[in-house]
């Protein structure tokens, strides 16, 4: 192994750590050699490999999408960039507006004015309600397109139920959380354990909506999600299409397995 590297000298040459070399390997990303003691070596494949992944990672790719690219998989690459693209601009846009508050603050701090810490925060409280105000009127973009004035209204009343306890904020929270944990561990076997304890969770977070929403709001709801790449606006439920599509996937491989789902039934 003359020619190759061992994964101390990789770490350096890379700057990634051993723990990120080693979490690559097993996500079958990087396949370094092995000496006859087992020590991870690196030959010139192994390394114009990671100088690959490193490449795709600067550009926004996840995991999960890198390794479909290299494993030479059919992908829609056009649409798969599109998508960064978009991804991209919505956190640039969310960079530019930070960046325009703390301007404003420092310019109001340069003038003399008395920022304190209470003021900054209630600043910042503003700005996230004018967040809020917007993501509301992507949401409307979005369910204008799939629901009648009639539907949201029956949406509106049936959500209701959930009683003014219901934490909103807090909910798209978890979903956003859960929506990123599948993300990262894409690509995954649909009928594996792991993503059986995935559907398990995201059923259970569903359980405010399964408990007030009619068949007919479910098979509505479907249909929308089915159809997110062609949303109108950039709403974020907290997932993607690519999660989306997962999930349908796994749940179907739950329902084939006799495991009941909880899913809205006719009244």
């Amino acid at each position: 192994m003359a020619d190759s590297l061992d994964i101390a000298a990789v770490t350096r040459l890379t700057g990634l750590t051993a723990r990120a070399l080693r979490f690559y390997e097993a996500r079958g990303l990087v396949e370094p050699l092995r000496t006859a003691s087992g020590r991870r070596h690196y030959d010139a494949a192994a390394l114009e490999r990671l100088n690959l992944i490193l490449s795709l990672k600067k550009a926004g790719l996840t995991l999960a999408q890198i390794q479909r690219l290299t494993a030479h998989r059919r992908i829609d690459l056009h649409g798969l960039i599109t998508a960064q693209l978009d991804h991209l601009e919505a956190q640039a846009r969310r960079i530019s507006e930070a960046q325009a508050l703390l301007v404003s603050v420092k310019s109001r701090i340069d003038r003399g004015e008395p920022i304190d810490a209470e003021t900054f925060c209630s600043l910042i409280r503003n700005e996230q309600q004018d967040s809020t105000a917007m993501s509301q009127d992507q949401w409307k973009a979005v369910t204008d397109r799939y629901f009648s004035p009639e539907e949201q209204a029956e949406w509106a009343d049936r959500m209701g139920a959930l009683g003014a306890d219901f934490d909103q904020q807090a909910y798209s929270a978890q979903w956003k959380a859960l929506g990123d944990e599948i993300k990262a561990a894409l690509p995954m076997d649909p009928g594996s354990e792991e993503a059986a304890g995935f559907v398990q969770r995201w059923f259970a977070l569903l359980k405010p909506f399964t408990d007030v929403a009619t068949p007919a709001m479910w098979t509505g709801t479907m249909k929308m999600y089915d159809d997110m790449p062609n949303w109108p606006a950039q709403a974020d439920p907290g997932f993607d299409a690519e999660v989306w599509a997962f999930m349908k996937q796994a749940t179907a491989a739950r329902m084939l397995a006799g495991e009941a789902i909880a899913v809205p039934k006719a009244e």
